[in-house]
């Protein structure tokens, strides 16, 4: 007599691998959950009957044996006497007796996993960011919509002429740019050294340090400036991104690995490119203040040929001692770490000339 008078609660059901809702008016969840699986069913119907023969998003038929309903929210299950205590369109999902469902979590999950209704989302994102007011939320709208938007899988000119706005027309595709950036960052430390030619008082050490810059100038060279870091083209032993040109931060230099887990896709849009110039090739044992000083240092009583050039080059140039790092992983203040001495000559020394004490608190990086 008392299930009578029950009150009559509306609430929103969906299943968990679609996100359309249907509002249904029920007074337990028996009769919510006969309900709820008509409704899918109805509507797998509707879709089968106007697209004949085509892959529609299959909601699969719940049978009313097993079925059961959870928060939308967090997954909880809701029972008998928790419905009751549901207040009035709470969202809900309908499950089958196999699945589960974890909260708003999954949808995340699903929506990182899947490409099939990218368009749809690209329009509904842009449809909220038009009425969006939230300065936070138009961030998070738009940092959506430039990943959605990704165009990473074109690399011609012709192809994605956005992405090539404001690049120099000799360059064709991405990757060729995206070398030539790399390039230019190399060839900029190259210029450092040079520049520390006016720093040299004494002829003689002068002499010696052209000769240096000019050998390191020529290995470099030879190695085309080590451009191959941020071309997704070369093999993979060479390239810092995927061949999908996704970089990943390496972290500081005082770290294994980036904590914030930052990465970025230049070959995914002209923003994505332009923000990518903010990222660091970070020297870990720096070069202005202790690279370059060494070599000075090492020159004032050995000749060029006395110096392990080789080391110096790998220090100053690869992969060995440079990390890419975010701009907010980038850490400016002294590394404190200092050149190898057992690798500054090519062969070991006794007498302790052209090495460098450690002063302070530095440690020595090996």
């Amino acid at each position: 007599m008392f299930e009578f008078f029950r009150k009559i609660k509306p609430v929103k059901i969906r299943s968990c691998n679609e996100n359309r809702k249907y509002g249904v008016a029920a007074k337990d969840v028996k009769e919510l959950l006969k309900k709820g699986c008509k409704i899918l069913q109805d509507y797998q119907t509707v879709l089968d009957h106007l697209h004949p023969g085509e892959d529609t998003l299959k909601l699969k038929t719940l049978p009313l044996s097993g079925a059961h309903v959870c928060l939308y929210s967090d997954g909880t299950k809701v029972t008998e006497e928790f419905f009751a205590t549901l207040p009035d369109h709470t969202e809900l999902v309908l499950l089958s007796r196999e699945q589960t469902w974890a909260g708003v979590v999954c949808d995340i999950g699903q929506l990182l996993s899947t490409d099939r209704h990218a368009s749809g989302l690209v329009e509904a994102a842009k449809g909220l960011l038009s009425d969006e007011k939230s300065p936070k939320n138009r961030k998070i709208l738009t940092d959506l919509l430039l990943n959605l938007e990704d165009r990473s899988e074109l690399e011609g000119r012709d192809e994605d002429e956005d992405w090539f706005k404001g690049i120099d027309a000799r360059f064709k595709t991405k990757s060729a740019y995206m070398k030539f950036n790399c390039e230019s960052r190399i060839r900029g430390y190259m210029k450092e050294v040079d520049a520390a030619t006016k720093a040299v008082q004494t002829a003689k050490v002068r002499a010696e340090f052209l000769k240096t810059s000019k050998c390191l100038a020529e290995m470099l060279k030879t190695a085309r400036y080590n451009g191959c870091y941020f071309d997704r083209t070369e093999k993979e032993p060479n390239r810092l991104c995927t061949l999908e040109g996704w970089f990943t931060c390496q972290g500081s230099f005082d770290l294994k690995v980036c904590q914030s887990l930052h990465s970025i896709n230049p070959y995914g849009s002209r923003e994505s490119r332009i923000v990518f110039s903010t990222w660091n090739l970070d020297h870990r044992i720096e070069k202005k203040r202790t690279i370059i000083p060494a070599l000075l240092e090492a020159l004032q009583n050995h000749k060029s040929a006395d110096v392990n050039l080789s080391y110096f080059y790998r220090l100053l140039f690869t992969r060995e001692n440079l990390k890419l790092v975010h701009i907010v992983c980038h850490k400016k203040g002294a590394h404190n770490l200092l050149c190898d001495t057992k690798k500054i000559f090519k062969q070991a020394r006794n007498t302790g000339k052209g090495t460098q004490k450690a002063k302070g608190k530095k440690r020595r990086l090996t």
